[in-house]
């Protein structure tokens, strides 16, 4: 196309690599692992970096570049890197930068995987973290070392739904020359742009709400073009390349997400509005909540409150298993993102690595449940969980 159209739906739906002489509407697929040259003299001046050209779907690929091209215009970023999980992406937007000596700067409500490779592996390299409490902010310079190279962040956080201020984490990030690293999986580039608050690197699990309905694995990397070079030198060489066929699957995704967004984010407020009621819960956690404490930071920095969902269930965690063995029509997983109501007891699955203190200071209690949910309707939707809270 000749001029980028201005809106978000438009482009994730008209932004295209050029067709093929067969002129499909459709993207087609390219599956295939190396690309051919006309002549010697093409393939050695493509490997010098000297002309255009596709080497290897490892390197780059039609459609791992069409789908790149798409986030970046969403994300408004320069350039990106597309990866084979969502943890990929997260391990490669850090191991790209950092070297033995240098420490990072953590949000303490980070995913849990994301808490492994800071406090597991990175240490084993040499490489240190800190964390720093997300509703303090303003306290975050008085942990910057010398040695500080990255500020890491999600918002909102997975499960608690804790925000951070992307402006005033920029700004700090500027100031004291730190790339920030954003984790902007649970808002997605329709609710919620990092890099225009001042992030270099705005990462993604295509596996949530990009794909959207649980068939597919995939991460993207986007910023910009300086610090991507690295991100793509790093991966060109260790391999966490997205497959030509997730990329395919992610895109076609893509041209939809404003408008599954859009329910999920319906259907998750209106959830959240009736959990708050209920006798048999404590507290509801939903970003645009009056009850929430950052809605106004929520409504601030997102279009929508996102379709997650966490609330405290009385009794702990008996209660809890109690709750989930009763469900009927949604989904006891560990995975969210879906066009299916997902829930699961962050304590005992996807953050069960964590001690119980770690667990407490980003709000995990034992009676916390997360609910993805989905795109059945509402009055279904709420039937099955109130049922089950009936204990």
């Amino acid at each position: 196309m000749s001029e980028k159209p201005k809106h978000f739906e438009t482009n994730a739906i008209r932004l295209q690599r050029e067709r093929t002489q067969y002129r499909e509407h459709s993207v087609p697929l390219f599956l295939t692992s190396s690309f051919t040259f006309p002549n010697a003299e093409a393939m050695r001046d493509t490997f010098a970096g000297e002309a255009d050209g596709l080497i290897y779907s490892r390197y780059s690929n039609p459609n791992t570049d069409e789908l790149i091209q798409k986030v970046c215009a969403m994300e408004g970023a320069e350039a990106g890197f597309a990866t084979a999980s969502g943890m990929a992406a997260v391990f490669a937007s850090m191991a790209a930068f950092l070297k033995t000596g240098d420490h990072v700067l953590a949000s303490r409500a980070v995913f849990g995987s994301t808490h492994q490779v800071l406090t597991n592996i990175f240490p084993k390299w040499g490489i240190t973290a800190t964390y720093v409490d997300p509703l303090d902010i303003d306290n975050w310079p008085a942990a910057i070392q010398d040695n500080t190279r990255m500020l890491v962040l999600e918002s909102p956080s997975n499960p608690g739904l804790t925000l951070v201020d992307l402006e005033k984490a920029g700004q700090i990030a500027k100031a004291h020359n730190l790339i920030l690293n954003v984790d902007n999986c649970f808002a997605t580039p329709y609710l919620q742009q990092p890099l225009s608050y001042g992030a270099d690197l705005s990462v993604h699990s295509g596996t949530k709400w990009m794909d959207g309905q649980g068939r597919t694995l995939g991460g993207i990397i986007v910023g910009k073009q300086a610090l991507i070079d690295q991100v793509q030198g790093f991966c060109r060489h260790t391999g966490p390349a997205m497959s030509p066929f997730n990329a395919w699957v992610l895109s076609k995704s893509l041209e939809t997400l404003s408008v599954r967004m859009d329910r999920h984010c319906q259907n998750a407020m209106a959830l959240a509005e009736r959990l708050e009621t209920h006798p048999q819960v404590n507290e509801v956690r939903y970003p645009f909540l009056a009850s929430h404490p950052q809605m106004d930071l929520a409504k601030r920095q997102m279009k929508y409150g996102g379709g997650l969902v966490s609330f405290e269930i009385k009794g702990g965690v008996a209660a809890s298993m109690q709750f989930l063995n009763k469900i009927k029509l949604c989904s006891l997983s560990s995975n969210l993102g879906d066009t299916r109501t997902i829930l699961t007891h962050p304590a005992t699955t996807t953050h069960s690595k964590l001690s119980e203190a770690e667990r407490l200071a980003v709000g995990i209690t034992p009676g916390l449940i997360r609910i993805s949910v989905g795109l059945e309707h509402i009055e279904d939707i709420s039937a099955d969980i109130m049922a089950a809270l009936a204990i």
